[in-house]
């Protein structure tokens, strides 16, 4: 159906108002969500939401509603399972080849059919447009993509990869229909057209998203069992404001994120009608290093500020109980972790960190800023950094100064280079070790850094993912988070929970986030549990 404005005649619309009060309405009504995800087109950045560029955590929950993967991780986590297809499997023992059949009678939200060949277009978009956001690195596996019929794709793969479920069920590959979208070029704005479980009309004002309108896609057919029929979500500049209307009841969830102080608040003195609750994460937080910038270039000067930060003592005065600390790019809780920084470089040592400085005739105190995003990550940030400054030119060996940009600015002088040393946030693509080593390490990667170390991209990589069985690539991805603690290309710093409030009318919020911190709004619901 056409996005236009329907005009009633003018006896029903009289009629309306009388017939809404004359029931309840309210487990009807919109459930509104609030979130301090920003969604900004500009010129660096100017399709935010289209599957083939969009690679961050907000961007991925708007197109996780509305467009659809063969494939997607369940409730409650575990390994993919059929979405849009009605079975996937691979099909030889070295997974190489990996066949799927589409559902049966699957539209797109506008009753055009889904068939086998907008699959294959959709994915081959991706690996076209190339964009440098990192995105199409999570496909680079596939060969070829050969089609069968109306409802058989298969893809056959460079190498073996059976990690490979876990990637086609994010939104880079999402569906998207031939006729709709340009496979050569990247879609501006904020339209998104897929056969999801919503339809999606974003408000704008200006470049800037003011609130997104799901609503229940009535040809939607999948795995997802739909627990309203329309949701809002609604930007908000700080999670101060996002709470403020929260305990106004001007929004029925606070997502996305809460401060450390806010947590805090609702679990010390909890208000009535509002409930908190912590679901699992897998967030990590870390500084990521130009390694071709002047300032960093030298490894003695990445491997002594590993030396340095103290993250135990950041943790503790920036996020309290809400983080823990991080000596790996593999957070504790999953498989392959290792302690390998710590087991590199000890506890925080200025003694040590100088020696490293002066064996490698470094001049000291090395000036360098540290860049952050101001509207990304949460109103901690910016203390994080002033937490790192003061640590690091305490030890007299760095002059540190730090720099706050918005994300919309950002990220675009990240990818171009302009920083030496930036921090960044990781919500994994799926719940595996190898989504916390690739992303940084292999070819076309998230960050675009000049880092490369050819044993742990051509070797280690390809044969972590091998092993259909994760656990037996344990020894593999402890040998790649040895050389990361070596080289430090990144320093990992902590990892993170979630948090979650929302009205006690509204159900299945402990579903409505999962461990990659993606949005699940269809688990949301109003009245009695």
């Amino acid at each position: 159906m056409n996005r236009k404005t329907l005009v009633l005649p003018l006896t029903a619309a009289l009629l309306t108002p009388v017939l809404a009060g004359c029931g309840d309405d309210s487990a009807s009504k919109a459930i509104v969500v609030g979130t301090t995800d920003q969604f900004v087109a500009t010129t660096d950045a100017p399709a935010p939401l289209d599957p083939a560029y969009a690679y961050d955590t907000g961007a991925w929950n708007i197109l996780r509603q509305t467009v659809q993967t063969l494939m997607h991780v369940p409730r409650g986590g575990g390994r993919p399972v059929p979405e849009a297809a009605q079975s996937c499997a691979f099909t030889d023992k070295e997974s190489e080849s990996y066949r799927c059949e589409l559902r049966s009678g699957l539209t797109f939200a506008d009753g055009t059919p889904v068939t086998a060949d907008d699959v294959k277009f959709s994915v081959e978009r991706v690996l076209a447009i190339k964009s440098d956001n990192g995105t199409a690195a999570l496909l680079a596996g596939i060969d070829t993509v050969e089609t069968k019929g109306d409802r058989e794709v298969i893809f056959h793969l460079k190498t073996p990869d059976a990690t490979f479920p876990y990637k086609i069920s994010t939104p880079v590959a999402g569906i998207l229909s031939k006729d709709k979208y340009d496979g050569k070029a990247l879609r501006k704005g904020f339209e998104v057209d897929g056969s999801g479980p919503y339809t999606l009309k974003a408000e704008v004002a200006g470049d800037k998203v003011t609130k997104f309108v799901f609503t229940k896609n009535a040809h939607y057919k999948g795995d997802i069992t739909m627990r309203n029929d329309k949701v809002e979500l609604r930007p908000f500049d700080d999670a101060a404001s996002m709470d403020k209307a929260l305990r106004d009841d001007s929004i029925d969830v606070a997502g996305r994120a809460m401060s450390q102080a806010q947590i805090k608040d609702h679990t010390e003195k909890p208000e009535d009608g509002i409930n908190l609750t912590e679901v699992p994460g897998l967030e990590i937080r870390y500084l990521g290093f130009n390694t071709k910038a002047p300032a960093v270039k030298d490894k003695a000067v990445r491997q002594a500020m590993a030396s340095v930060v103290d993250r135990g003592a950041l943790v503790s005065k920036v996020y309290g109980p809400t983080a823990e600390p991080l000596y790996s790019l593999i957070p504790s809780s999953v498989t392959g972790h290792a302690t390998s920084f710590i087991d590199t470089y000890g506890e925080p040592d200025t003694a040590k960190a100088a020696k490293i400085l002066r064996d490698a005739g470094v001049q000291t105190p090395v000036k360098v800023t540290l860049h952050y995003t101001t509207d990304h990550y949460g109103s901690e940030t910016a203390q994080e950094f002033e937490a790192l400054r003061g640590q690091l030119n305490a030890s007299k060996l760095f002059d540190v100064q730090i720099q706050g940009t918005e994300w919309a600015k950002f990220r675009p002088a990240q990818k171009r280079g302009d920083y030496a040393v930036y921090g960044l946030g990781w919500f994994p693509d799926y719940p595996d070790p190898d989504n916390y080593v690739a992303p940084f390490l292999d070819s076309d990667n998230f960050l675009n850094t000049p880092y490369v170390n050819q044993s742990v991209r051509d070797r280690l990589i390809p044969q972590s993912r091998r092993e259909a069985d994760r656990t037996a690539a344990t020894p593999v991805f402890e040998q790649i988070q040895k050389i990361v603690a070596k080289d430090v290309p990144i320093l990992p710093l902590w990892q993170g929970k979630q948090y979650v409030a929302a009205r006690d009318d509204i159900t299945g919020v402990e579903w409505s986030l999962n461990t990659s911190s993606d949005l699940l709004l269809w688990e949301l619901g109003r009245g009695t549990a």
